[in-house]
């Protein structure tokens, strides 16, 4: 971004206005946004798309439009008690230590660890269980602001190094360090141009497959379309400029190609996709792990790209690979790698019992995480498909996450956490079939409070769908409950019990929150992914809007008390369920939305979504896609919901001219009083920012959509004081 825009944005984006109490917010007075005449045509009809100069980020008038939106957003912001009551709860029960599961790497391991308000969590290493942790990498003192993210890290398998990921505000874009693990110091040599790629290590610890794109033009990193990405052979003594190409597309640039290595360092595995859920799986005998030979042929195992493969490691000969081809829920299959016909296929761990989420190799066994109806299910296998053991877990209302094993060691972590159980890290033994606390936070949250249930409500076509409610108990359902409900259905992505301080701020406060999964999601597998995407994408927006209406039938809410929140793909989903249910809601969050569907795929990495939604260069794609598109149905003359609306200058993954143009024309359109605001972070990106800023972030927009809704701060300031989590 060029210093001129950077400067008109500075004033607003670096402090934001003092959290406080005031009497009340002003009447609105939207910035005057340019209009021109571009008109689109598509398959002979026109459409109207007069903000579409927004889509050119490095714009002065553009700049001038976004710094007049975030003071008015701030200004009226400022004016809500609840939001500075929000604020001060939710950054007291946010302020608790957290970490992550470790990974194993000969005898040490590492993890991330934030204590609390942490900008950033910081990585430390320890030697074994009970060892003492050694901070290695604070990103905290990288930048002042938290500016400079950390995205990710990957110890070697020696442990005597660590390659990790730096990017500018959170960007996709990264670029890769490797750090001597015994002296903390860097090496002097960075991979840099990395987008949408893993870091795996060879055996001998010399270096790494990595992916990366051509650089980008100045000035279009955030909204350049993405093609030709490629797999690169980095050794780590070495420049860049003698890095190794391994594997790239030429037939297929806009395809994502990811190599990961065996643990036992004997293969290179090569998976190439551009479907969300298929892909194409290729691999490479390294030969001897101690001098992998980089010359070897690549081989074809699936090529059909039919399904999703996914390997978990090898045994001899033979590949151990999740799959669900002729299995919608998932299974495990033993393919010989010189004999990877279906007919030489091995059902290990048939489908049933669940979704099949990922499968490890632990100790010799197979360790099985399934999601029955969003719920969490852990289990041991024999490599021959018999099953040892379930595993307790903490709760039957939860989720498991971070899995950490080994095939040569017996001890297995994971992350577990639920609605009301704060995020801790169990420690399973595998042969003693003992599972113990290694990590647990310290929360000042009295669960017993609270309760959580899962129903079943029909929607379209008769279909049931379950939905997550959360709510203090003996709850009257006399219709007066603040009620968010929240909402993503698409990439088979399934939304599963969680602690969050915000939803725990909520609930403190009174309010009630609902989660569906929403056709589109991975609940029930790939038919129920499937039921809501390309032309069955509609389904997902009727899911929701019918949550809406069960909630308020059964007299949790009512419409002037139910405001819905979406990100991403759910702000998709809540730009779309306003535009077709304005008198649905309460109020609406729609945040880092993809809100213009017609355009979508013209930026960054829009592309990978066509598999997702369809692209409107078909006709018949273009004909579902303009019947939704939440920025070509708003209507002039319609009363919206009050609404707030989010993105950042560094969402390079659903560049932020998509909520530019949905908010211009929602504010131009909206035929009453109710405000409709943009604010627009800077530094911060689609995945990423700052625990001060998501502070800020969450304050703002839970505490508009509550004032929106009827939650009201307690009335004196003694109440405030002692509210308790």
């Amino acid at each position: 971004m060029k210093a001129s825009l950077i400067a008109l944005l500075t004033a607003w984006a670096l402090v934001l206005a003092p959290i406080g109490a005031h009497a009340g917010p002003k009447p609105l007075i939207y910035p005057k946004a340019h209009r021109d005449r571009t008109v689109d045509t598509y398959f002979g009809t026109r459409i109207e798309a007069p903000y579409q100069w927004m889509e050119n980020l490095e714009s002065k008038r553009l700049a001038r439009w976004i710094a007049a939106e975030n003071r008015l957003t701030d200004s009226y912001l400022h004016e809500l008690p609840l939001r500075a009551v929000f604020y001060r709860k939710l950054r007291r029960i946010w302020n608790y230590a957290k970490e992550t599961p470790p990974i194993q790497r000969g005898p040490w391991l590492f993890f991330s660890h934030n204590s609390g308000i942490q900008n950033q969590s910081v990585v430390y290493v320890q030697h074994g269980p009970q060892g003492k942790p050694r901070m290695l990498l604070n990103p905290n003192h990288l930048s002042p602001n938290g500016t400079l993210a950390l995205a990710g890290w990957e110890p070697s398998p020696n442990g005597h190094y660590l390659a990790y990921e730096l990017s500018l505000g959170g960007s996709d874009w990264q670029t890769i360090h490797v750090l001597d693990v015994a002296t903390g110091k860097d090496l002097p040599h960075l991979v840099r141009w990395v987008k949408f790629s893993n870091v795996s290590w060879t055996r001998n610890s010399r270096g790494f497959f990595y992916s990366r794109y051509p650089a980008p033009p100045p000035g279009r990193a955030i909204s350049q379309r993405l093609d030709d990405q490629s797999l690169y052979y980095h050794w780590i003594q070495k420049p860049q400029s003698d890095d190794r190409l391994i594997y790239a597309r030429p037939d297929h640039p806009e395809w994502i190609n990811e190599g990961s290595v065996t643990e036992n360092g004997r293969y290179l595995f090569i998976d190439s996709q551009f479907r969300i859920t298929r892909n194409e799986l290729y691999y490479m005998n390294l030969g001897n792990p101690g001098k992998p030979d980089l010359d070897h042929a690549i081989h074809p195992l699936f090529v059909r790209d039919d399904a999703a493969y996914t390997p978990i490691g090898t045994r001899g000969k033979t590949v151990y690979v999740e799959t669900d081809q002729d299995a919608p829920m998932g299974r495990v299959i033993a393919v010989p790698l010189k004999h990877p016909s279906p007919s030489r296929w091995r059902t290990v761990v048939p489908q049933g019992g669940g979704v099949l989420v990922s499968a490890h190799l632990a100790d010799g066994r197979i360790l099985i995480h399934r999601m029955v109806i969003a719920k969490s299910r852990l289990a041991l296998y024999t490599p021959a498909g018999r099953l040892i053991r379930a595993l307790p877990l903490p709760d039957d209302m939860g989720t498991v996450g971070g899995i950490s094993t080994r095939a040569d060691s017996p001890n297995v972590y994971f992350a577990f956490t639920s609605f009301l159980r704060p995020g801790e890290i169990e420690r399973y033994e595998v042969p003693k079939h003992r599972l113990s606390v290694f990590f647990r936070p310290d929360v000042a949250l009295d669960s017993d409070h609270y309760v959580v249930h899962q129903v079943f409500y029909r929607s379209t076509g008769g279909v049931q769908v379950p939905m997550f409610i959360v709510s203090r108990k003996g709850i009257r359902l006399d219709g007066k409950n603040p009620t968010i409900l929240y909402g993503y259905g698409g990439f088979d992505i399934t939304l599963t019990p969680h602690f969050s301080p915000a939803i725990a701020t909520w609930l403190r406060l009174g309010g009630v929150y609902a989660m569906p999964n929403l056709r589109g999601g991975g609940v029930y597998g790939q038919a129920w992914h499937e039921a809501g995407m390309l032309s069955h994408k509609q389904n997902v927006f009727n899911d929701f809007a019918n949550a809406a209406r069960w909630l308020i039938g059964h007299h949790y809410t009512t419409t002037a008390h139910l405001g819905i929140m979406g990100y991403s793909n759910g702000g998709l989903l809540t730009g779309a369920s306003v535009t077709q249910h304005p008198d649905l809601f309460g109020a609406v969050y729609v945040g880092h939305g993809v809100l213009d569907m017609l355009r979508f795929q013209k930026f960054s990495g829009g592309e990978y979504w066509i598999s997702e939604y369809g692209t409107s260069s078909k006709k018949k794609d273009f004909k579902w896609l303009d019947a939704y598109s939440p920025l070509q149905n708003l209507r002039k003359g319609v009363c919206y919901p009050p609404t707030i609306i989010t993105t950042s200058t560094d969402d390079d993954r659903v560049v932020p001219s998509n909520a530019y143009k949905f908010a211009a024309t929602m504010q131009r359109d909206q035929a009453c009083d109710n405000p409709i605001l943009l604010h627009v972070a800077m530094a911060t990106s689609h995945i990423y920012m700052p625990t001060d800023k998501l502070l800020r972030h969450d304050a703002d927009n839970w505490g508009f959509i509550g004032t929106q809704i009827g939650m009201r701060p307690p009335q004196r300031a003694h109440e405030v004081r002692n509210l308790k989590f």
